[in-house]
């Protein structure tokens, strides 16, 4: 116990990391987390390797329950030295680059490689745990967080975790079944292409019921919602929901971070920053987004394939799921949903290609099995539009540790403006800013909260974006076009460079 009572310097704190210790913050208190707590961590290792040797208050507050917070103490070791008032944050060693930088020209092998212009990055020092000089004011941050408590507790207060089951589920539940009953009577009677737009718009809607599960935003018990999720987009959807959490728990915490945040790393086929240009080590995938003149060519004409792209995003849907579920087969098993969880989303997928294989092969011919397929699943392009639109047209910068967790979600995500009777089209996450600040607020309760949002970034001095579906199109088109014309102008100088090394070996 006397551990509990012992007073952490930063320098006692950088040292342990260095040792291979996780430690993280908790207002003035110091968390070790060990290492088989991090691998059985429901929300993944990730989630808690971005916050080593920072203060992850706000982000552990809007993750978690209060039975869970409750179970905090049990890893503190101490307090922390806030003599100014706030914890001065180190550089979590998962942030230390680890790609290999390569100029262009000498990964298309047509000009020797020279050993000496590979910059291998090594791995944490104490020099790296120390963040560079940030624009941003601690004393600020601070106040932006304070603030975010006090936001949190009025939130809290005004009964808006309360979910509305009856209000709110109760329509969309009526919603997917006359959509299900719409395919089924369509496809009974040969109307095939009715069929599969039905059958895509329950999938483009249920999603947004399983996004409701997986951040136990439903029932608010984790079994309950993970079996209720695993039914819905295993089963229904040939989807995995393990995956999703995972990727979307990451997206959560370090949102349009080039390096971090899977949800925004499309290499080869979309770049929405000229950052992806540095071959970036990719956390999440952890391997290297290799920037070379075959993904300078796809870059440079994103701005006109994204639409296309947006229109078979389900199938890349599947391959994340299934490569999750394969990599994941012999991990540890997490501290909720233990093994079961697994086995049960592979009978889940396993069942729903039995079913739809059955409603291919029912079309009558493999042409008629292949436009149901399309169809049904072009239909559900909507749904990976509006994930894109409320982050790609937003800041990618790193601002470092010293920002604060309210701060970083304003600045890389955005609403889009959207009347009351066609929120169901956005299955109500249309207002992502709220979302983003308190992840597991049920979705039915969001434009209720989002007003106290609205007012808190007022107060702030923050900026709380938003815009129309028109012109959020139009932004993110402009956005990707222009980081298309710089990979054109970088494709144009390798040219170059290819052609003057050529002449010289000529000569």
């Amino acid at each position: 116990m006397g551990l509990v009572h012992r007073l952490w310097s930063r320098e006692d704190v950088a040292a342990r990391i260095l040792a291979g210790e996780h430690l993280v913050v908790y207002n003035d208190l110091l968390l070790r987390i060990p290492q088989s707590w991090l691998a059985a961590h429901p929300g993944g290792a990730l989630a808690i390797l971005h916050f080593v040797g920072r203060d992850a208050a706000d982000e552990i507050d809007a993750y978690h329950a209060g039975d869970t917070l409750r179970t905090i103490k049990k890893y503190v070791v101490g307090t922390v030295d806030t003599s100014q008032h706030v914890w001065n944050p180190l550089l979590p060693p998962i942030i230390t680059p680890r790609h290999v930088s390569f100029r262009l020209a000498y990964e298309i092998l047509l000009v020797p490689k020279d050993s000496s212009l590979l910059q291998k990055e090594s791995g944490p020092s104490l020099a790296t745990l120390h963040p560079p000089p940030s624009s941003l004011s601690p004393k600020v941050q601070a106040r932006h967080s304070a603030a975010y408590k006090e936001l949190h507790k009025r939130i809290t207060d005004a009964g808006l975790y309360k979910t509305r089951y009856f209000t709110g589920y109760g329509p969309e539940l009526a919603r997917y079944l006359l959509l299900a009953a719409s395919s089924a009577y369509a496809y009974k009677h040969g109307w095939l292409i009715t069929s599969a737009v039905f059958l895509g718009l329950l999938w483009h809607q249920l999603v947004f019921t399983v996004h409701d599960l997986g951040h136990m935003g439903v029932t608010h018990d984790w079994t309950i919602d993970r079996l209720l999720a695993i039914f819905i987009a295993d089963f229904i959807g040939g989807l995995s929901v393990g995956w999703w959490v995972d990727n979307h728990n990451v997206h959560h915490l370090v949102t349009n971070h080039p390096s971090h945040d899977p949800d925004i790393e499309h290499f080869p086929f979309l770049a929405i920053s000229t950052a992806f240009f540095k071959s970036l080590w990719s956390s999440y995938y952890k391997r290297t987004m290799l920037f070379d003149r075959f993904t300078a060519v796809l870059i440079s004409f994103q701005h006109k394939l994204f639409y296309i792209l947006l229109a078979f995003g389900r199938f890349n849907l599947y391959a994340n799921a299934y490569s999750f579920l394969f990599r994941t087969a012999f991990d540890t098993p997490k501290a909720r949903g233990g093994r079961w969880s697994w086995w049960l989303e592979v009978i889940g997928v396993t069942f729903f290609w039995c079913w739809f294989g059955a409603v291919l092969k029912g079309s009558g011919s493999w042409s008629n099995a292949l436009i149901y397929l399309v169809v049904s699943h072009v239909v559900t392009s909507p749904l990976h539009l509006q994930i894109v639109l409320s982050h790609f047209s937003m800041s990618t910068a790193d601002l470092g540790p010293t920002e604060s967790f309210p701060h970083r979600q304003l600045r890389t995500t955005t609403d889009v403006i959207c009347p009351s009777y066609l929120s169901f089209v956005h299955g109500g996450l249309h207002l992502q800013v709220t979302h983003h600040l308190f992840p597991r607020l049920p979705r039915h309760n969001l434009r209720e909260a989002s007003a106290l949002v609205k007012q808190y970034a007022k107060e702030q001095g923050l900026v709380y974006a938003e815009f129309g579906f028109i012109e959020g199109n139009g932004d993110v088109v402009n956005i990707l076009k222009a980081v298309a014309d710089q990979a054109r102008l970088i494709g144009v100088v390798a040219d170059k460079e290819i052609q003057e090394a050529i002449s010289k070996k000529g000569d």
